[in-house]
C-alpha cells in the first residue's frame, strides 16, 4: 500500500486524486503501473540508488544482502533472470559473480536508469521490457530466476507469473523472490508510532487502488496471504524450501517508506520465498 516513499510529482503528473479499494484486471493493472513506475523512476532511484548500488544485491529495505545470504546458490555460469529489475543493481552483481544475467521490467523508466548504470560501471546487463505475466524466453532456458520485490505486487495474477518463470526454467532450477511481508498489510504505512496499530483484516484481498479524477486506476497494489504464494506455487511446480522472514538488524537506521526501526524490531517486513521447480 502507500508509504511515505511514494512521490507527490508522480502522483501530480497522473492526476491522481484519492484512494479506491476494488477489483483491478490484469489490463488495467498493467497500464496503471507502467504509468506509474514510468513517472516515479527518477524520484525512487534519487531516493534509493545509493543504498541498492549500482551493483550490489540487497534483498530488502532490512538491508539483506545476497553475498551474506546466498539464497541462489553457486550462480557461475549459471543463466539467471532477475524479474522486476528496476536499474538492475542486482543483475550486475550477478554478473560479476559469474552469473549469465538478464534483467526484465515493466518499466523504461526505470530501465532508463539500469542503461545509464550499465554505461557507467561497465557492465552490460542485457535488458527486457515486458510484464512478468508474459515472459519473452524459451521454455527451459534459465537455471536461476530471482526478484527482490519486483512485478509481483502489482500483477494481477502470481499463479500465471509463477506458471511463466516454471516454463522458463530448467527442472531443478531455482526461484527465489522477495515481497512485503503480507502481516503488514493489516496495519497503516506508517514508520512510526500509529504504524504499530492494526486496522484492516489480513484476509481482505480487495486491491489497493489509486485513482484519477475519472476513477481510472494510476497505481495497483495486491495482496496475498502467506497461505496464497504457498498455494500458488504448488499449484505451479514449485517446492517451497525455505521462507526468510529478516531480522531488523542492530545498527540499521534507515527508514524507507513503512520499513523502520521502530517496526522493524516488533514484526517482520519481509518475506523471502526460496523454491525450486520439481522435475518432471
Amino acid at each position: 500500500m502507500a508509504g511515505q516513499d511514494r512521490h507527490l510529482s508522480a502522483e501530480h503528473r497522473l492526476g491522481t486524486v484519492g484512494v479506491a479499494h476494488r477489483g483491478v484486471g490484469a489490463g488495467e493493472a498493467t497500464k496503471a503501473n507502467l504509468a506509474w513506475w514510468d513517472a516515479d523512476a527518477d524520484d525512487y532511484q534519487a531516493e534509493h540508488g545509493a543504498f541498492l548500488g549500482d551493483a550490489d544485491f540487497v534483498w530488502c529495505p532490512e538491508g539483506l544482502r545476497e553475498a551474506d545470504a546466498g539464497l541462489l546458490g553457486d550462480v557461475r555460469g549459471r543463466q539467471v533472470l532477475e524479474i522486476g529489475c528496476g536499474q538492475a543493481a542486482c543483475a550486475r552483481w550477478l554478473a560479476a559473480a559469474g552469473a549469465r544475467a538478464v534483467g526484465l521490467d515493466l518499466s523504461w523508466g526505470m530501465l532508463r536508469h539500469a542503461t545509464e548504470a550499465n554505461a557507467r560501471t561497465g557492465t552490460g546487463i542485457p535488458l527486457i521490457q515486458a510484464t512478468a505475466e508474459a515472459l519473452p524466453l524459451g521454455s527451459a532456458t534459465v537455471d536461476i530466476a530471482c526478484s527482490a520485490f519486483g512485478a509481483l505486487p502489482f500483477v494481477a495474477s502470481i499463479e500465471t507469473v509463477f506458471a511463466e518463470v516454471g516454463r522458463v526454467l530448467r527442472p531443478g532450477g531455482r526461484w527465489v523472490f522477495a515481497v512485503t511481508h503480507p502481516l503488514r498489510w493489516i496495519f497503516p504505512d506508517d514508520p512510526g508510532p500509529n504504524g504499530l496499530t492494526a486496522t484492516q483484516t489480513y484476509f481482505d484481498r480487495t486491491p489497493y487502488v489509486e485513482i484519477d479524477a475519472a476513477g481510472r486506476a494510476t497505481y495497483v497494489e495486491y495482496h496475498r496471504t502467506l497461505g496464497d504464494y504457498v498455494r500458488a506455487l504448488t499449484a505451479t511446480g514449485f517446492r517451497l524450501e525455505n521462507l526468510i522472514e529478516p531480522e531488523w538488524p542492530d545498527g540499521h537506521t534507515r527508514t524507507w517508506g513503512q520499513w523502520s526501526p521502530l517496526r522493524g524490531r516488533i514484526f517482520p517486513g519481509t518475506a523471502i520465498f526460496s523454491t525450486r521447480k520439481e522435475p518432471g
